[in-house]
């Protein structure tokens, strides 16, 4: 007869809107394992699976840390309360968390009190029934009786009416019937059960007795703080997204660039401080989406996307909020493992914003072949092709602008835009390799800005930190003949030297901040810049690595930054050690920025 041998979940700290999925091991008639669900709809042997969830309801109101979300609050801070900022902000778990978090939590203070100046003074009487002093002022009442409106579940509960079991101060409430749940903000701060049991198909009845397991109290889903645009055009303003998610000028558009950590290298040995269950893809993924979406980028160039992933929840949840998908997978020549998980480069465009016109898919291992066959004799190459041949992948796609900001002297004329997405070779034993994807790279895109005058963007994780080989070579249009990249050259391909050039006018978007003048946001932005390289300090911090990787490119003959996405401190990130964090989902940070095409001196050529 078919029995259940055991269930459990791979994480026990339930987390809003990250769906729950246990596993379930069977034994079926024949004595054999098996994990494969047994509906009501396809029975066997006469017998099926029945799953529940309920969630249990304390007569205690609890409140979740929300710098330790899987500990209970035990104090607030009015400062928070007062500022009006998220209720679940301001909760910590003891008075030493929230000493250690003030820093940091200052921050939400600030930001609060300056929309506050911007928009005008709130009216004083709102609140009257708090400490005055402001800031930092501790409300240390919580306890198991406290009634505070913000912790319970609202007046009208989404769960069922009917109980169904009483006991002991707790209430149990269904709350679903199939093998996985999603919980919702209802359940923060419940535990939630879950009970599965073989039913006999005909009588409906269970069979044995019920396997269930108990969960962690359920935690709000952490948010990332929310970064400003700022401008760089000479206004030096800070600017929120706004409602419609850009800057208000039509003739703008933005370009988010986000390298966000395949679900496949997101293990627990590479990211031991992580806690699992904001490693887990079903968390991150959520959390990367609702950071994505936030941006509201005219274009999104996205690297380790795995092609699981990139079809089955990136392209359709982004297509909901309006974006066009193309996308790009490794090949996969070097690491043979299943398709499904190889990772690769994604490009999604605003429709309301873009057309496609059309893509170019770059293999590098292709060229590598070429490569070999021209110029390393036939005994060697072999050798050759096993250093050169890494699966990294880039994607150019040719867009046309749905706006212009041409004036009417240019009725009818194209805008077109040439955006590049690529990942290069991780491996730092490898700078020749680099190095010769990236000259690789360009020499494509010169053959594409010959046949149409378009800008440009190069956008990508291009595992090359500032005044590297490749990062100078992006940067400068060619290499010093001295540099000492150069020096790891075992295949003669960077030779000769003077070869290592292009024509393309390329500069760094963030490279900006550096240029622009003084003012609040951008004086605090440079002290985020490396003053040696003009370039952000970090786009990548690890517990055993921080530096800049990622960058966006762009032609300056035909584009211009308004502005660009704040970057972050160090030591907010150093509070979870490094990133990947439970805030961020990704050990990159996301680069956006602004841009206003030049008006051209003569007529687009619209290419092909």
């Amino acid at each position: 007869m078919l029995s259940v041998i055991r269930v459990h979940l791979p994480s026990d700290i339930p987390i809003v809107g990250c769906e729950l999925t246990p596993y379930v091991l069977l034994r079926r008639p024949d004595t054999n394992a098996t994990t494969d669900d047994v509906p009501e709809s396809a029975p066997l042997d006469g017998h099926f699976l029945r799953y529940k969830w309920y969630r249990i309801q304390s007569d205690r109101k609890v409140a979740i840390c929300s710098v330790h979300p899987s500990e209970q609050a035990t104090l607030q801070c009015l400062g928070c309360v007062k500022a009006k900022l998220p209720v679940a902000k301001s909760y910590h778990c003891s008075p030493k968390c929230f000493s250690d978090a003030w820093q940091h939590h200052r921050v939400l203070h600030d930001r609060a009190a300056s929309a506050i100046n911007e928009n005008g003074n709130e009216e004083e009487e709102l609140f009257g029934r708090f400490n005055s002093s402001g800031s930092g002022v501790m409300n240390t009442s919580l306890s198991g009786s406290a009634s505070s409106a913000s912790l319970t579940n609202g007046s009208t509960p989404l769960y069922p009416a009917a109980v169904t079991q009483r006991s002991g101060g707790e209430t149990w409430f269904e709350v679903g019937r199939s093998k996985t749940y999603t919980p919702s903000a209802d359940d923060i701060g419940h535990v939630l059960k879950f009970e599965c049991v073989v039913v006999d198909a005909e009588t409906k009845l269970p069979v044995g007795h019920s396997n269930t397991l108990l969960t962690s109290r359920v935690i709000p889903a952490p948010s990332p703080t929310p970064r400003r645009l700022i401008s760089v055009s000479g206004l030096d303003a800070m600017a929120p997204l706004d409602s419609d998610g850009r800057i208000s000028s039509s003739g703008t558009f933005t370009v988010l660039s986000y390298n966000i950590l395949s679900d496949v290298y997101a293990t627990n040995d590479t990211y031991s401080y992580c806690p699992s269950w904001a490693l887990s893809w079903p968390y991150r993924r959520q959390n990367l989406l609702r950071e994505i979406v936030g941006y509201r980028a005219d274009i999104v160039c996205l690297q380790e996307v795995q092609s699981d992933h990139y079809e089955e929840f990136f392209a359709p949840e982004l297509d909901k909020h309006g974006y066009q998908a193309l996308y790009k997978r490794k090949t996969n020549e070097v690491y043979n493992i299943n398709t499904h998980t190889i990772d690769g480069c994604a490009t999604f465009f605003r429709r309301d914003r873009f057309s496609h016109v059309k893509k170019y898919e770059v293999e590098f291992n292709k060229a590598a072949q070429s490569l070999t066959d021209a110029l390393v004799p036939s005994a060697q190459r072999k050798t050759a092709l096993n250093r050169l041949v890494k699966d990294n992948v880039a994607l150019i796609v040719v867009l046309e602008a749905k706006f212009s900001n041409q004036g009417a002297d240019n009725p009818g004329k194209r805008q077109l835009l040439c955006v590049a997405n690529t990942h290069i070779n991780v491996h730092q034993d490898l700078k020749d390799v680099k190095l010769w994807q990236v000259l690789t790279l360009l020499k494509g895109l010169e053959k594409i800005a010959a046949s149409a005058d378009i800008p440009m963007l190069v956008c990508g994780d291009f595992n090359s930190v500032p005044g590297s080989a490749p990062h100078s070579l992006l940067a400068m249009g060619k290499v010093d003949q001295l540099h000492p990249d150069l020096v790891v050259d075992p295949l003669g391909i960077l030779r000769p030297h003077s070869k290592l050039t292009h024509q393309l006018p390329l500069v760094s978007a963030y490279s900006s901040f550096a240029r622009v003048g003084v003012g609040l946001g951008s004086d605090q932005q440079r002290r985020r810049m490396d003053a040696t390289t003009n370039e952000p300090l970090f786009t990548n911090c690890t517990r055993d690595f921080i530096g800049t990787l990622d960058y966006i490119f762009y032609t300056a003959d035909s584009l211009t930054v308004e502005s660009l996405l704040e970057l972050l401190d160090e030591e907010s990130l150093r509070k979870d050690t490094a990133l990947p964090s439970p805030e961020w989902s990704s050990d990159h940070i996301a680069l956006l920025a602004e841009f206003r095409c030049k008006p051209r001196p003569r007529e687009l050529i619209t290419g092909s």
